[in-house]
Formats: C-alpha cells, sequence, structure tokens
C-alpha cells in the first residue's frame, strides 16, 4: 500500500497538489497549455484601519500580510505575471463615498520585479475604509485580457464598508461573464459576518475561502494560491457518487468533482484491466467551521465489498483540506482475453459540524483517477492490505527477535557475573 498525504491550501481545490503526482497523456496536456497566455495572479490587499489589530502572533494584521508578501514574492514562479492592488490605503477621511473608492494598484500585473514590489508594499500603513466590492471590480479589470489562469487572491479581516455594492454580488457578476477568473479569499482572525462574506465571494467563482489565525498560515496559503496559477489549468468533471457499489458511476482517467455530507460514504466505479496500475487520490475541504479532530479514507475495495489498499488522513482544525491517495497495479494475466476488474472506490470522511453550523450543502470533494499501465512486476499488489510493507514487517520482526536473544544473553552474564563477585 502507498499512502499519500497532502495538505493545502485548497481548495478546495481542489487541489494541484492531487493532481501534481498524476500523469495524464502527454498530447492532451500540451495541446490545453500550447496555446495559453502568461498565468496572471492579483493579490488584492485589506489596508483599512482594522489592520492595525494585533492579535496575529503577538503582531499586528498588517505586519503579518507584509511578512507573508516579502516571502511570497521571492518564491514566485518567473512565469507568472503577479500585481498588487490595495482598498483603503489612501484615504483617512470619515466622507463615505469618498472612502469607497480608496483602491488603487500598488504594483501593475506584469514581469515581477521582486525589490520594487517589495519596496511598494514596506510603504503601506493602515488607513481607511474596506470597499470589498469596487476592489474586485478594479481587479478584475486589471487582470483583462489573454486566455491564460487568471486568479484573484483577495485578504481581508473585515466586511465591506461600502453597501449597497454587495461584494458577493460582483463576485457573481464576474463569474457570470464567463472570463474563467477565479476569486480566492483569506480572511484574518474573521468573525461570523466576514466569514460568511468572503466565502460567498469564494464560492461564486469557484475558489477557495480560507480562515487564517497564524502569520504561517497565510505566507502558506498565499504562497500556495499563487504557484497553482502556473500549474496547467485542469478543468474537473461534476460526478455524483452512489451509496452503494453496485450503483456508482464508472470513472474514466481525469479529475472530478462532487459532494459529501458529514460521515457520509460516496462510491465510484474503475475498470482496471490486467497489467494497468489505479492510481486515486481525493481531497475533501472543510468549507464551513467544523470540530477539530476528522479524517478522510479513501478504500479500494472489489465489488462483493472485500478491501484491496487504503490510504487515510487525519486532521486536527489546523488546516481546512485533507488529502490521501492510492495505487493498485494489477497483475499481467496468461489471458489475452481476461476481463477488466471492477474495483468500486469508496470516500469517506469523519468531519462533524459545529454547533450552528449548517450541514447541507456536502463539502467540497476532488477526486483525481489515473489508470496507467503497470509496473513491468506488479509485484508490490496488495498483500492482506499491505503490499510490500511485509517486507517492512518481516524485518522489523526479526530485528526484534534478535534484540530480545541478545537482551537476554548480556542480562544473563551481567546476573552471572554478580553472584560470582
Amino acid at each position: 500500500m502507498i499512502t499519500r498525504q497532502r495538505l493545502a491550501a485548497g481548495v478546495c481545490a481542489l487541489l494541484a497538489a492531487l493532481t501534481a503526482g498524476i500523469a495524464f497523456p502527454t498530447g492532451a496536456v500540451a495541446d490545453e497549455t500550447a496555446e495559453q497566455a502568461a498565468p496572471k495572479v492579483e493579490l488584492v490587499l485589506d489596508v483599512s484601519g482594522s489592520m492595525r489589530a494585533r492579535d496575529i502572533d503577538g503582531g499586528s494584521r498588517m505586519s503579518a500580510a507584509k511578512q507573508a508578501f516579502d516571502e511570497v514574492l521571492d518564491a514566485t514562479p518567473e512565469e507568472v505575471q503577479l500585481g498588487i492592488r490595495t482598498l483603503g490605503a489612501n484615504y483617512r477621511g470619515n466622507d463615505r463615498k469618498t472612502g469607497c473608492k480608496d483602491t488603487a494598484q500598488l504594483y501593475p500585473v506584469g514581469t515581477l520585479d521582486r525589490t520594487e514590489a517589495k519596496t511598494a508594499v514596506a510603504t503601506l500603513t493602515p488607513t481607511g475604509w474596506t470597499p470589498i466590492g469596487p476592489a474586485l471590480l478594479k481587479a478584475a479589470g486589471d487582470l483583462d485580457g489573454g486566455n491564460g489562469t487568471r486568479r484573484i487572491v483577495l485578504i481581508s479581516d473585515g466586511e465591506d464598508t461600502c453597501q449597497p455594492l454587495d461584494p458577493c454580488e460582483v463576485a457573481r457578476e464576474i463569474a457570470a461573464k464567463g472570463i474563467g477568473l477565479t476569486i480566492d479569499t483569506l480572511g484574518l482572525v474573521p468573525d461570523a459576518k466576514t466569514r460568511d462574506q468572503l466565502s460567498c465571494i469564494a464560492d461564486a467563482t469557484g475558489g477557495t475561502y480560507t480562515s487564517i489565525q497564524h502569520k504561517e498560515e497565510l505566507t502558506d496559503r498565499v504562497g500556495q494560491l499563487v504557484e497553482r496559477a502556473a500549474d496547467p489549468v485542469v478543468t474537473p468533471v461534476a460526478v455524483e457518487g452512489a451509496t452503494a457499489c453496485t450503483s456508482a458511476p464508472t470513472l474514466k482517467s481525469g479529475l472530478y468533482t462532487d459532494r459529501e455530507e458529514f460521515g457520509q460514504h460516496r462510491y465510484y466505479r474503475v475498470d482496471v484491466k490486467p497489467g494497468q496500475e489505479l492510481r486515486a487520490s481525493v481531497s475533501v475541504a472543510a468549507d464551513r467551521e467544523v470540530n477539530p479532530d476528522y479524517g478522510v479514507l479513501l478504500r479500494a475495495v472489489t465489488v462483493h465489498g472485500r478491501e484491496i489498499v487504503r490510504g487515510e488522513a487525519a486532521g486536527n482544525g489546523r488546516t481546512d483540506v485533507v488529502s490521501t491517495g492510492l495505487r493498485y497495479p494489477k497483475a499481467e494475466s496468461d489471458d489475452e482475453d481476461a476481463p477488466a476488474e471492477t474495483v468500486c472506490l469508496q470516500v469517506s470522511n469523519s468531519f462533524s459540524a459545529a454547533s450552528g453550523v449548517k450541514t447541507t450543502p456536502g463539502m467540497p470533494v476532488e477526486l483525481t483517477v489515473d489508470v496507467v499501465d503497470g509496473p513491468d512486476q506488479a509485484s508490490d499488489v496488495a498483500s492482506f492490505g499491505l503490499g510490500r510493507g511485509w517486507w517492512l514487517l518481516g524485518a522489523l520482526v526479526l530485528t526484534g527477535f534478535l534484540a530480545g536473544v541478545l537482551w537476554g544473553w548480556v542480562s544473563r552474564l551481567r546476573i552471572a557475573v554478580w553472584r560470582t563477585n
């Protein structure tokens, strides 16, 4: 059994980490990306007065954001065109009409000059209002043009203060244009209203929402989202898993999305021919507040319910995405007409909703399936769920036995010497 665990910051997404080790046909990937323009990302940062609050690891929210930006700018892939837009950074007055126009491009979207961008970020001081809706409209315009990946990463610590221009409606309008722009949102120490608004913005464009409590979380998540923009675009296919293997949909190699309720089991079928290897991975995103201590289980079972191999992962509330994976190589057959084996993939979770949190719709699930030519020798086919793990188990047993014999011999010798003296 080979289990792969990857945590992310993602949603949702799914998730680029899930597709990193999956080998899609080379021609298909080349065709999808050959004519695409350079990926574009704009970081939209809230610089309103509330960013002065000192509740992130003993420092202010603004200092945490600056540190995260410095590290992300250093690690931004060369092929990514990156820009920075602020909201609430310039107007200090009390006129609402003026404050709700306070959004400006701090660094234009284009080839990144890391020193220049970091110098611009260093000048920021928490100042004014929180015009999220106007900032999103301007950011969408900043990223206009081209057919490459386009992503807005919004970092805010509060609700929009410029109603009636609802930022959630703005995000829906952007999604309705069909321009393929994704908005991911991050809430710095958010309250319930902020969390709901930022989640709504992300959901409208197929993005992800992440709640941030620590500097390290902010740096990691922003970095993941920027790097994700450089990955080849793979459009997931919506699928509805079944509650039993017999009625499950049959999947081919590809990326799939579904929703799974708390504590639910979802089944999917995959046909594996002799000499092929099934590779599967799954990610479940907690897109709402959940209780700590949870897990995700991915099992490959026969149509009769016998487990072939499994992958599992656990979380404790410090991440909003839990991922795991498995591999199942099916041995070659001497019979050229040997039929394919139907393998059922079972996805289960042990999430539970926090008090007062809605349980519907289910949580986002991303499932990656790939059926490829198996290894030359499929000797790692699961054996009682251990596969090649039997070698390790045997070595551990032998080592323990020899250590016990040696320790017993040494102990008897020491006792004999003690009695003699």
